[in-house]
């Protein structure tokens, strides 16, 4: 059977994921569950994970759920040591865990700073470290990084900034891990989420007309490329980065 015609490529594996809740989140999880895997789910309303697990159709993985800060070092600890006690492994990460605010940095405080840094990079890095004892020979690590990471983003500086960052960690990261796993980055463009509301509504007529596909992207199209780079599909693709906005950033 060939990896792309197997229906549940992920049977018994299984995926820890940080953002749980957030749009493209969500649909990682949906289709690594429809493949097989196993999902531990975290986020800072693990209520809200409870409800979305109730909709997830019988016959895949089991699912863990459990709050997470993904600022906190000690949060991520722990929401690594759950999985391992459920599952005994992590055959995949995916650290979805991010906020987009907007601030021009002129005005930007210490505060406003440190917070997306600390959610945006320190988290990734934290679970991560956490993670790394626990991951399974030939598992998949999938940072979500950013056109914005590439190319910046007036009124996100800091937003912009920790994506840049997680371009360069995912991969000093494949160097350090070789054989053992596989790293990548996707960077996606402008995604209709609840993240991209805001940005959307201000601005969205000025990013479809600088997007050739003419239109947003939707959260299962990112979801679809995390899903297919932890995939056999993708057992060479190492240390790269995927883009994923329509054409509106081409490198």
């Amino acid at each position: 059977m060939t990896p792309l015609s197997d229906p549940t490529p992920f049977h018994g594996k299984t995926l820890l994921l940080s953002g749980a809740g957030g749009g493209i989140a969500r649909e990682v999880a949906r289709q690594f569950h429809a493949a097989g895997a196993h999902l531990v789910l975290g986020d800072l309303d693990p209520a809200a994970l409870e409800e979305f697990a109730a909709s997830l159709p019988t016959g895949g993985g089991r699912v863990l759920i459990r709050h997470l800060d993904a600022a906190s070092a000690q949060s991520n600890t722990a929401f690594v040591a759950a999985a391992v006690e459920e599952f005994g492994s992590v055959d995949f990460l995916v650290p979805a865990a991010g906020i987009y605010p907007e601030q021009a940095v002129a005005d930007m405080t210490d505060e406003q700073w440190r917070t997306v840094v600390s959610v945006n990079l320190d988290g990734v890095f934290f679970l991560t470290r956490a993670v790394l004892p626990h991951l399974n020979q030939h598992g998949a690590i999938v940072n979500l990084a950013s056109m914005a990471g590439h190319r910046g983003s007036v009124r996100h500086a800091h937003y912009a900034a920790t994506k840049g960052a997680l371009l360069a960690f995912s991969r000093s990261l494949a160097w350090e891990l070789g054989g053992h796993a596989r790293v990548n980055t996707v960077s996606p463009g402008i995604i209709e989420t609840p993240m991209t509301r805001d940005y959307v509504a201000a601005r969205g007529e000025d990013a479809l007309s600088a997007t050739p596909m003419g239109r947003l992207g939707r959260p299962e199209e990112v979801a679809s490329v995390i899903t297919f780079l932890c995939s056999p599909a993708a057992s060479f693709i190492h240390g790269e980065t995927i883009q994923v906005n329509g054409g509106m950033h081409m490198i």
